[in-house]
């Protein structure tokens, strides 16, 4: 008779001590809906906490979630992926490098210590990539998501975003406590830029938004103090020291899953250098009968090459069936021109654009790779997510890249035997960065070292010494090691994936069929989209993923 009182005591007992079990003792996370939970939970681990609006970057905070990171590992290794399909061991496999940028951050890049590009404060226009390229601050302001007279409620949100960037700056001046004097140059141009954005916010909202133009307006001057701030400690900031090679190498393996090594992209840098300026020179001596390519003499007669341009590009991939068009993109993003440069201010790709307005449409995939992103998601809630820590970049700028390349081939241009000429100066622009990122981060050039290169080298002298796009472009490399090579390293693996795809299908490859599949996969690393395209494990093997 005394069993059940018994019994009735024993069994909360029980399920306390099966709550303090360790973590060897629970069953073993086996499914592909237990990681994308796992994945929910790790990224709100991954950002740091907000303390009064404010994210928090402090020593003792980073210390804290770096020390955290081991567990978090130990967790993901837990799971067992025995009978997951190659799509799902992908997705395992692209939590494990979000983790190793994670540490790679913590380990060697640290940018809240070193790098003032990394308190960014607002961003002005939206980026043609899945996110922001380089690291920067959780939950910097994208002013460019808000129409203007703002509504009541983004009022309330941009005003307290502007609220908090005076107090960001001031930790920031607490936590940049390994300074290098070319990180801190480019800290000091981005900063002048952030400062002018802000201020023309204040004024475009004086009328309508008087709240939000007065913290807009305090906003600016903490901007301009923290300038002058980094300028009086530029002089004294030291050199800094170099990534290495075997770090940048770790970068690329571990977290780009890329098998790719420095010493390979500087060979195939220097290669597509080469071959881009022969092919140009080649195409220039076939076109020598032609007269040359006119900059426009309007805005207006700009608009109509581009409207052309657009309407051509449209038209070719439908007609080719290059792949399927689906009714929702919006081919308006392709029309970035709002006012004619004059000719003395051109820079690098405004030369190309005002030349002819068609290959940088190819490149402008991008647009409708963003508008595919938000309409189609990938079913997986990690891979719809976007990467971090750029994993996307050589997929992301190495297909856009490879497009123009791509589409000349497909005989897009075949009309425009001139246009066909900027397609080879563009790849010699893209292996003369990414010559520049590697050199850079090798050592061998300082940031005014990569600059000289990078003006010296190009085609006609188009890149402006007196431009933003050196500045935006170094800035991003010198933060994100490997961006810089990302443009012909994806290049190559797209190359590689086309043929393999080709191969596999002997007398029935259709492009349309390939790029409708290609697309499906998401913009993660082309390691892991070839190897649930073609199911080629060697990469996968190389790079030590998890099968």
């Amino acid at each position: 008779m005394q069993n059940p009182p018994r019994l009735h005591a024993i069994v909360p007992l029980l399920a306390v001590l099966a709550a303090l079990a360790p973590l060897s003792l629970a069953a073993t996370p086996s499914t592909h809906a237990q990681l994308v939970q796992f994945f929910k939970e790790w990224r709100e681990f991954q950002h740091p906490a907000m303390v009064d609006g404010v994210p928090d970057y402090s020593a003792t905070a980073m210390k804290k979630q770096y020390a955290a990171l081991t567990e978090w590992r130990k967790r993901l290794e837990s799971f067992d992926l025995a009978g997951w399909t190659t799509a799902d061991k992908a997705d395992y496999n692209l939590i494990r490098a979000e983790m190793n940028g994670l540490e790679f951050d913590h380990r060697v890049l640290r940018p809240w210590a070193k790098a003032p590009f990394f308190y960014r404060t607002v961003f002005d226009s939206e980026s043609d990539t899945p996110l922001h390229e380089g690291p920067h601050v959780y939950g910097a302001l994208d002013l460019w998501r808000y129409k203007l007279p703002l509504a009541p409620a983004d009022a309330n949100f941009v005003h307290a975003k502007l609220v908090a960037i005076p107090k960001l700056l001031a930790q920031a001046k607490v936590n940049l406590a390994e300074p290098s004097h070319d990180l801190w140059t480019l800290g000091i141009w981005f900063k002048r830029g952030e400062a002018q954005t802000l201020v023309g916010l204040a004024q475009e909202t004086a009328a309508s938004n008087p709240e939000v133009s007065s913290a807009a307006r305090a906003a600016a001057r903490s901007v301009d103090e923290f300038r002058a701030w980094l300028e009086t400690g530029l002089a004294k900031a030291p050199a800094g020291k170099p990534l290495g090679i075997a770090e940048y190498n770790w970068q690329l393996e571990n977290v780009q899953l890329t098998t790719q090594t420095w010493q390979s992209l500087m060979q195939a840098m220097q290669r597509e250098l080469a071959r881009s300026l022969a092919s140009l020179q080649l195409v220039r001596n076939r076109n020598r009968a032609l007269p040359e390519l006119r900059l426009p003499g309007s805005l207006e007669e700009l608009n109509r090459r581009n409207d052309e341009a657009i309407g051509e590009y449209l038209s070719f991939m439908k007609r080719q069936e290059i792949f399927t068009v689906p009714d929702y993109m919006n081919l308006d993003r392709l029309r970035p021109v709002k006012r004619l440069v004059a000719p003395e201010a051109l820079d690098i790709f405004t030369n190309v654009e005002y030349r002819d307005s068609l290959p940088m449409k190819c490149h402008m995939v991008h647009w409708l790779e963003k508008q595919r992103l938000d309409h189609e998601p990938h079913p997986s809630l990690i891979r719809s997510s976007r990467p971090l820590y750029n994993i996307w970049s050589g997929r992301s700028e190495g297909f856009a890249t490879a497009w123009e390349e791509a589409m000349m081939q497909a005989g897009l241009l075949d009309a425009r035997p001139r246009a066909q000429e900027l397609i080879h100066i563009m790849t010699a622009v893209r292996a003369i960065r990414g010559i520049a990122d590697l050199k850079f981060h090798s050592g061998e050039f300082t940031l005014e070292q990569a600059m000289k290169y990078v003006f010296e080298t190009a085609p006609n002298g188009w890149f402006n010494p007196k431009g933003s796009t050196i500045w935006v472009d170094l800035g991003i490399y010198a933060h994100q090691p490997g961006y810089g090579t990302t443009y012909l390293a994806g290049k190559l693996d797209f190359d590689k994936l086309i043929a393999d795809s080709a191969a596999a299908h002997p007398g029935q490859f259709r492009m349309r069929t390939f790029m409708d599949e290609f697309f499906s996969k998401g913009v993660v690393p082309m390691s892991l989209i070839r190897w649930e395209m073609t199911g080629k494990t060697d990469e996968a093997r190389a790079l030590g993923l998890r099968q």
